[in-house]
């Protein structure tokens, strides 16, 4: 593996060889993660037959579960003994349930139909189960994080949660405003995305027995890494195919979200285009050929290829500070290295 730092010349790179960036994390996260699963399973069991069956839908789907490998590698990474891993799982477990749980309540909130390329929890089984269910998955991962007997580490990931939830609000408060600011829409995704990478990192580092100052580069480090991640998905919805977004295209569109390749064509865009968008995100009149319309629009200010663009210099920067920490025996360096590289160049 090529532990440069990323090239912004990268888009052209085959799929094949994207998707291959995450295989070295894959590999020494391996023993961790099959920890991490079976604690999965064994905490959605309940009396109440719903609770697995509805939880089980949506972690059964699978996705990258990057956000507790990171709790993992970062572990590693601070030299963890083996009773410390132990522990790094059961964190790693709380993260993916976490971060579930927010997918679930997602779901209701943008009444989505597709998550994964699966029909959603709430579309089988209405929005409250998903919402009820999701509130088990919380409780469950503030039980794994007690266990840990690390309250330090307890209250950074219950910090996260508010941030997530106070994220989630921030993008309810923006929809329908395509001539919102940067900054308002990089402040929605640093606490709905964002910080549980940084979060999940973090907390790896810190139940390893990291110092302050290799826990504070994790956090940075997942920070971008989240911010890269989310960008690369706000692109892909105008960009990429059905099959492998595992929704329609231009979902974030119909639901009238404002990401970044938005912003950038209402800031280029005449005031024909404006009207456009005020018409389509804030009065939500969408017609038929409305996102063939929106996606000209893109087209013609590059907003598309741009965000990409931006999304690589945030993982250029989490890869950067990763070649700064010891190239460990293990290759957890390098391995965080390719993750950061696969977050913005990935198509699912």
């Amino acid at each position: 593996m090529n532990s440069a730092v990323i090239s912004s010349s990268d888009p052209s790179l085959p799929l094949a060889e994207i998707q291959a960036e995450l295989d070295p994390l894959i590999a020494i996260t391996k023993a961790g993660m099959q920890a991490t699963n079976a604690i999965i399973v064994a905490r959605m069991q309940s009396e109440i037959d719903l609770i697995p069956t509805l939880a089980g839908h949506l972690i059964a789907a699978g996705g990258k579960r990057m956000r507790p490998m990171l709790t993992l590698a970062g572990a590693s990474l601070a030299g963890a003994s083996q009773n410390q891993m132990d522990n790094a799982a059961r964190l790693a477990a709380s993260v993916e349930f976490i971060h579930t749980a927010t997918l679930l309540h997602d779901d209701v909130i943008d009444e989505s139909d597709m998550r994964r390329g699966n029909k959603t929890a709430s579309a089988i089984w209405g929005n409250e189960a998903s919402v009820l269910v999701g509130d088990f998955l919380f409780a469950r991962a503030f039980e794994l994080m007690v266990e840990t007997g690390e309250i330090t580490v307890l209250g950074r990931l219950a910090a996260a949660a508010a941030r997530i939830t106070e994220g989630e609000i921030a993008q309810m408060l923006l929809a329908g405003n395509p001539g919102a600011a940067r900054a308002d829409y990089f402040r929605v995704i640093e606490a709905k995305t964002a910080e549980l990478f940084a979060a999940a990192a973090e907390t790896g580092a810190m139940i390893g027995g990291a110092d302050k100052a290799l826990s504070d580069d994790m956090r940075s480090y997942g920070m971008a890494l989240g911010i890269a991640f989310q960008i690369t998905d706000d692109a892909l919805d105008y960009a990429a195919s059905s099959d492998d977004m595992g929704k329609a295209v231009g979902d974030d569109f119909k639901e009238g979200k404002i990401t970044l390749p938005v912003i950038l064509a209402w800031q280029d865009g005449d005031e024909a285009e404006r009207s456009f968008w005020r018409k389509c995100l804030q009065e939500g009149e969408i017609g038929d050929s409305d996102l063939q319309e929106a996606l000209a629009i893109l087209e013609k200010h590059n907003a598309i290829t741009r965000s990409l663009a931006e999304a690589r210099q945030h993982a250029e920067a989490a890869a950067a500070l990763a070649q700064t920490w010891p190239f460990l025996s293990n290759g957890t360096a390098e391995a965080l290295v390719a993750a950061a590289r696969f977050a913005a160049e990935r198509t699912l």
